[in-house]
């Protein structure tokens, strides 16, 4: 907690100097006003002097003019440097988590790591601006303030000195017990929001299936789940209000009787008593704001936590440190699997999703990846470009460990197209260039025809400034995967991994890229992940893989005479055609 409230100013250092001069300045003045307020009684109402009485009225304008402009610099810059402190915060929380491997996004979740980046930065951000003014602010008017008392009666300060440790002890009290609710509140928070985003992605197969009223119940279940959460932390704080309450007028009742008491006797002035009054207002409030600010900086400790949490997490991918650059040549790009074991649990504990995997593709040669569902087609090829590390055994990429790759090398080799098609908010020419960002309209052009994409995409109003929905829901299911496989093109990576990006075309459009893929990606060494036996029958190598075990590899006609799974898969399809059709 103290690095992060220590080490995220840059820019705003000056704000952070500035905030304390304007405040101790605001405080000052403020408390010099009851004192010449006490002057005017006694000195001048008391002797009928109206020169005097005028001179510490305009005194008393000037510094309350004074304060007003005091006051609003320090909050002026109290705020810009809060914000500025959650901005670099969040900047330096996005930038940890583009660093994450898939592994350490999946431990946070996703939900969790947005509500970290929003809601926990906010919350700290606000105990900082509080922080900014008042642990300056009410530490210095509660001494100044009970200073002057004393020597105006130290009786009437006893009053204070036994008041003020009373409100403290009950507020280090509430924090005590506050702070495991207020963490308890944010980890709500991550489950709600989570139910949103799951909501949200999924909601055509939400209203498909009519689940609206189940959904509407889940998400109600996790608000009232927050809302309760949060009163029970809040009803902790609200029980501080009648204690101070009761404490201050306690106070204010004991300054009146004693104090009048002793006004009669001669002990103390009237304007003295109304001074001791004001100073007694300015004391308590003190207490309170103080006491706000530590209830604020409690639930911001639970979300600084979490926060640290998010730093903290070493990646469980990384570049070894004196790993040299590499460049992999298009017309290199071998790929071997030499024994590998994986799993995706990180303690080790967990079951082996792939087991014992050993193959090679060679430059330029096209690989199939086959096997029913869950034999880990997807998990083998996310090991190439390290979205996770193999558990035994070694990826190499031209002969060389991926993992003596620097990443940004190892990833700038290799194109995908992922299983799940992601297409971002921005134009078709936005979402193309990913794959080359100085790319001419040319080279995108020719990138979407060697997709089969330009047909349709030349087709719309806008051509390549056709803006591209959240998620591409403006474009059908074969659209999007034509567009991602002209992003991958558009790379001309050394090794293109394409998981199951083709099927949502038809069999036609399919034998076409198949054949830009030929063309246009001779020296790339391609691996296809397919459920239709026909996308697979042309490659060189196709490689057999059944409960996370290679059970063969071969040609296609290699594998019909000898692989009893893959004439299986082959036969069941041709059947289904044959019935289809």
């Amino acid at each position: 907690m103290r690095q992060i409230l220590t080490g995220y100013w840059g820019q705003y250092r000056k704000s952070l100097i500035l905030t304390p001069i304007f405040v101790l300045l605001e405080t000052v003045v403020t408390l010099a006003l009851p004192t010449l307020m006490s002057n005017i009684v006694d000195k001048g109402v008391a002797t009928g002097d109206r020169q005097y009485i005028i001179v510490c009225g305009i005194l008393m304008t000037l510094l309350a003019l004074m304060s007003v402009a005091a006051g609003f610099i320090s909050t002026w810059n109290a705020s810009r440097a809060s914000n500025g402190f959650g901005s670099n915060l969040r900047q330096a929380m996005y930038r940890h988590i583009q660093e994450f491997s898939f592994a350490d996004i999946d431990r946070f979740s996703t939900a969790s790591l947005i509500t970290r980046t929003t809601s926990d930065v906010r919350q700290l951000q606000m105990a900082v601006q509080m922080m900014l003014r008042t642990f300056i602010q009410a530490p210095f008017q509660l001494l100044v303030a009970m200073t002057i008392v004393v020597t105006y009666s130290w009786k009437l300060a006893l009053i204070y000195m036994i008041a003020v440790p009373v409100l403290f002890v009950g507020t280090i009290a509430v924090m005590t017990f506050v702070d495991k609710l207020f963490l308890l509140v944010q980890q709500k928070l991550d489950a709600m929001n989570a139910d949103i985003q799951e909501n949200l992605i999924a909601i055509r197969v939400v209203k498909a299936f009519v689940r609206q009223h189940y959904e509407k119940q889940k998400f109600k279940k996790a608000n009232d789940e927050l809302t309760r959460a949060n009163l029970r932390a809040v009803g902790v704080i609200i029980a501080m209000s009648p204690l101070a309450t009761i404490v201050l007028n306690v106070v204010t009742l004991c300054i009146y009787w004693f104090g009048g008491r002793m006004v009669a006797t001669g002990e103390i002035q009237s304007g003295q008593l109304l001074a001791v009054i004001s100073y007694l207002n300015q004391i308590m409030m003190s207490v309170m704001m103080f006491s706000m600010v530590l209830m604020q900086y409690t639930r911001s400790r639970a979300c600084g936590k979490r926060i640290a949490e998010v730093l903290a997490a070493v990646p469980d991918i990384q570049d070894k440190p004196d790993a040299p650059k590499r460049t992999v040549a298009r017309d290199r790009g071998s790929v071997e699997f030499r024994n590998v074991s994986f799993r995706y649990s990180r303690t080790g504990n967990g079951e082996d999703v792939l087991r014992h995997i050993s193959f090679t593709a060679e430059p330029g040669q096209t690989v199939a990846i086959v096997g029913g569902t869950g034999a880990g087609k997807s998990s083998l090829v996310n090991l190439i470009p390290r979205f996770y590390d193999v558990s035994e055994g070694a990826v190499l990429v031209d002969g060389v460990d991926v993992r003596d790759y620097r990443i940004e090398d190892l990833r700038a080799a290799v194109g995908m197209v992922l299983q799940n098609n992601v297409l971002f908010s921005g134009t078709i020419r936005e979402n193309i260039a990913w794959g080359k960002a100085d790319a001419t309209d040319e080279e995108i052009i020719a990138a979407l025809k060697n997709a089969q994409a330009w047909d349709f995409v030349s087709q719309m109003p806008q051509g390549l400034d056709t803006y591209i929905q959240q998620g591409g829901t403006n474009v059908s299911g074969g659209q999007k995967q034509r567009l991602c496989i002209a992003r991958a093109m558009l790379k001309h990576p050394a090794i293109l991994i394409l998981d199951d990006s083709t099927s949502a075309v038809d069999s036609d459009t399919e034998g076409r890229i198949r054949a830009s893929f030929s063309r246009e990606l001779a020296d790339t060494t391609v691996l296809i992940i397919a459920q239709r036996i026909s996308s697979v029958v042309g490659a060189d190598k196709i490689v057999v893989l059944d409960e996370g075990g290679v059970e063969a590899v071969g040609t296609h006609q290699q594998l019909m005479a000898s692989s009893a799974i893959y004439q299986d898969i082959y036969t069941s399809q041709v059947e289904e055609a044959l019935s289809n059709g």
